[in-house]
């Protein structure tokens, strides 16, 4: 009798889109499998803002217990919120091509806030990463906490005072939401693994982890990690305002980091170009390099606040 692969999914319909598409991944190498729904702690909470309730892991906790009770087989997660240190027992399976790793404004009414540093505007995000960049950029600015899925956060922001609110491209685009009234924010450094979907597994579950790896995507792997190496490096999470992004291009990867104050007032940043074969311990090198060149006095006032 053929093994059926429980995956684990968020009830959320980007969750349950994702879990669908590696669904669907599987389907294609012969295995069957079915989606089981576990709700995370981020799903129950949606008031307090994400750097006040300790959010790393916080949408990938529930589904790690499940993982490690037996209860599934493997879990779907957006990649950028996964903690850089993995649970004991717990293994990245596959990593999915990634997908924009772009951040979006979808704004309400005009757009003049934009073109004036200093304007006045309220935009909301529950994101230290988003608000500090933001308040770096338009330092007059004030922002909103705005949490829940995707959906409760499009219909939050149309029914807000809000100027607008920060989203990330690809949750939006994946499910057919991004409204019309949005625009890509180029100068944003992404969150490390923004855009990617990786599937994790008990290391001890040697039938599922072959069978991922056969939808691996190598480069998306490989600059994933160097970004989160990065993060791991500066000891950070998804509550602290750290940015990375790795791309291929030719026979190089370009990396570029930055560490934002929360308040925007300070930012130190890196730009690199780095040898594919040094991507296993680029991201360690680079953070030591920015916190010599101004990150590392942020970074003592993070950990100090």
């Amino acid at each position: 009798m053929q093994r059926v692969i429980r995956i684990g999914t968020r009830e959320s319909q980007l969750a349950v889109w994702q879990a669908t598409l590696v669904q669907d991944l599987l389907a294609r190498h012969g295995a069957e499998s079915q989606l089981v729904y576990v709700k995370s702690e981020g799903d129950i909470d949606l008031v307090t803002p994400l750097y006040e309730i300790g959010v790393q892991g916080i949408f990938t906790r529930s589904l790690d217990i499940a993982l490690l009770n037996n209860s599934i087989d493997i879990a779907v997660h957006s990649m950028k919120d996964v903690p850089t240190q993995m649970p004991a027992g717990i293994t990245n399976a596959a990593v999915l091509e990634r997908a924009s790793y772009l951040d979006i404004l979808v704004y309400n009414g005009e757009k003049y806030f934009l073109e004036n540093p200093d304007s006045q505007a309220v935009i909301g995000t529950s994101s230290i990463r988003r608000r500090a960049q933001w308040l770096h950029e338009y330092p007059n600015h004030h922002i909103e906490n705005l949490r829940g899925n995707v959906n409760t956060r499009l219909r939050k922001t149309a029914e807000s005072h809000w100027n607008g609110a920060i989203f990330a491209a690809a949750g939006l685009e994946r499910i057919h939401l991004r409204p019309d009234n949005s625009i890509d924010l180029d100068w944003m450094l992404p969150a490390p693994a923004q855009g990617a979907i990786v599937v994790v597994a008990r290391a001890s579950d040697e039938f599922c982890r072959e069978i991922c790896q056969t939808f691996n995507h190598q480069p998306t792997a490989v600059c994933t990690q160097i970004e989160r190496d990065f993060l791991r490096a500066l000891m950070g999470g998804c509550s602290t305002p750290i940015s990375a992004l790795a791309k291929m291009q030719g026979d190089e990867i370009l990396f570029e980091g930055n560490i934002v104050s929360p308040d925007g007032l300070d930012k130190a940043e890196i730009k690199k170009s780095i040898s594919p074969d040094d991507y296993q311990r680029a991201g360690a090198v680079l953070a030591k390099e920015i916190l010599e060149n101004g990150g590392r006095r942020i970074t003592e006032k993070l950990h100090n606040a």
